[in-house]
């Protein structure tokens, strides 16, 4: 009855955004009404809660809403100050095939990006690259979710693992002490460091499978000739930049730990690539294209008009990838703790609690100088009029852009993330009884039973759907991922890990995450649309997830 009650809102969104197209403005409302119905008759918490947890979702919402303007800022500033033609021009240089665009800016770009940064940050910053390039919007946004998925279990400098299994702390400690057979770990640290190995053993398929499926799948619904042939026409370049990622990807996480795979994969695969492509290296014998925009489907395209087919350089490369630059840069100093400046950044912050309706104990802050939608996207912004020799209208311009921009996407974000926090504080109840989440994976595990391995990762998938991040996933399951192990005596890193490779992969279709990155591409509205689309590769890459997971558990044994 639990598991009824939680999934409901669920339902609501999905019937509402894939089944009857309604906009996430309209669709979120319900299913927030659903959650808060579900709340009050099956956890028995009573309005003044419900409304203080909402009031939580409400201020987290605030935080990403600061991403998401900070991301369109950047966009309409170099739109503005000629910086966004410029890098058009330059990626025309390198090539113009939109498929090896697609694979140098939503794949390595934003693979480094993730691993910098996290907070639903690549796709905010690398799908509008793509649409000023001359990608259909609905194209676009579908790349960048898609493609930031592996990348996350490591992002934002290893957070998903490092914090994310804070609450698998106390069992891994117990599990030692008592020898238990099959751990090839002696402490919390090398635990870390183990479920960041079998991740990336568990993610390796789809680093070679997911660019190449994911071209054939945009060829196929945006191309000319919607043919996947197309898509898969690219194979060679997806391989050679799919094998510049993953090797320093394994190096990292296998030799160093779990911090920096990705980040460390986006930025020499990048180069790799690019000096690659510069050369000709693996590239498709004919260029593709989108053809005439005004041929494309009106489903594809929104409120911000893409590139055109024709650019001009208005100042040098560097000068126009400067703010890039400056931002992947500043990302990396103010992620890493050992260089002092995350803890200085993430200290400040403008605290809230819901005393006034009755409900002190529920606190939320905004920290507002460790969003990158403040430092490092307004800040750079601000930076690049002097870069670029802006005039003050122009930059007024770019501002008033970004500002009218938020409207739609405020009304979604604030209903969707205040479902979230109903979900994830709802474990607070008078009868102590298991939060939303857990309630619904405990029926999973009712259901699939000694076939857990192959249905592991959907619900980390399930926990990201929710919750919009990879590391609350993991604090909301890790702990029961590993209770499901120790119940059928399957290798507990194993079953954890995939946990952790699941909440990577649910980053494809999280509610506020396509809602973000539909606001930054100009399709608010058009949310139901990206959701019946990315859940086919969520499918396929927990379907291949369970074979590996079942493959090495099978083998386990003469592993180690």
């Amino acid at each position: 009855m639990l598991a009824m009650f939680a999934v409901l809102p669920i339902l609501a969104a999905l019937i509402l955004m894939v089944g009857l197209r309604w906009p996430a403005t309209k669709a979120m409302p319900v299913a927030w009404a659903c959650a808060v119905l579900g709340a009050m008759a099956g956890w028995g918490l009573d309005v003044s809660y419900v409304a203080a947890m909402s009031f939580h979702g409400f201020i987290t919402a605030i935080s990403v809403l600061i991403i998401v303007f900070g991301a369109l800022l950047i966009l309409y500033t170099l739109q503005y100050s000629g910086g966004m033609e410029t890098i058009q021009y330059g990626m025309q240089q390198i090539s113009g095939d939109r498929r090896i665009q697609a694979i140098i800016i939503g794949f390595m770009f934003a693979a480094f990006i993730e691993g910098a940064a996290g907070f639903g940050t690549p796709a905010a910053l690398a799908a509008p690259l793509l649409l000023s390039l001359g990608f259909p919007p609905l194209a676009a946004a579908i790349l960048c979710l898609v493609f930031n998925s592996f990348p996350v279990t490591f992002g934002a400098v290893g957070t998903p693992v490092i914090l994310g299994l804070k609450y698998v702390r106390p069992l891994v400690d117990q599990a030692v002490a008592a020898g238990i057979p099959g751990l090839n770990f002696a402490s919390v640290d090398q635990f870390n460091a183990v479920i960041g190995q079998w991740a990336t053993v568990f993610n390796a398929p789809m680093i070679y499978l997911l660019p190449i499926f994911m071209l054939g799948f945009i060829t196929r619904f945006f191309g000319p000739n919607r043919s996947w042939k197309d898509g898969f026409g690219a194979w060679k370049f997806c391989v050679f930049a799919s094998t510049a990622f993953i090797v320093p990807y394994l190096i990292f996480a296998w030799m160093i730990g779990p911090e920096f795979p990705s980040l460390i994969g986006g930025l020499v695969g990048l180069g790799i690539i690019i000096l690659g492509a510069k050369k000709g290296f693996c590239l498709p014998e004919e260029e593709f294209h989108f053809g005439n925009p005004e041929d494309w489907d009106d489903e594809w395209v929104g409120e911000i008009k893409g590139g055109s087919q024709d650019f001009t350089a208005h100042m040098s490369q560097f000068r126009a990838w400067l703010p890039y630059i400056l931002i992947g840069a500043i990302l990396v100093v103010t992620r890493i703790p050992e260089l002092g400046l995350k803890g200085m950044l993430a200290g400040v912050s403008i605290g809230f609690d819901a005393g006034f309706l009755g409900h002190p104990e529920v606190k939320n802050a905004i920290k507002y100088l460790y969003l990158p939608g403040t430092i490092p996207f307004m800040l750079v912004a601000i930076l690049t009029i002097g870069l670029h020799g802006m005039s003050g209208e122009n930059a007024k311009k770019a501002w008033g852009e970004a500002i009218v921009k938020m409207k739609n996407p405020s009304i979604a974000l604030f209903f969707a993330v205040a479902l979230v926090s109903i979900f994830r504080l709802s474990a607070n109840n008078p009868a102590g009884l298991p939060s939303m989440p857990l309630a619904l994976a405990e029926v999973a595990a009712n259901i699939f039973g000694g076939a857990w391995p192959m249905f592991a990762s959907y619900v980390g998938g399930l926990g990201a759907f929710i919750t919009g991040s990879n590391t609350v996933s993991d604090l909301l399951f890790a702990e029961f991922q590993w209770g499901m192990a120790a119940q059928l005596d399957l290798p507990r890193q194993l079953i954890v890990a995939a946990q952790a490779v699941g909440g990577g992969m649910g980053n494809m279709v999280c509610i506020h995450n396509i809602v973000a990155a539909c606001a930054v591409v100009g399709l608010s509205g058009m949310e139901g649309a990206i959701l019946r689309r990315t859940v086919w590769p969520f499918i396929l890459y927990g379907i291949v997830v369970g074979i590996v997971a079942s493959v090495c558990i099978v083998m386990f044994p003469t592993l180690f």
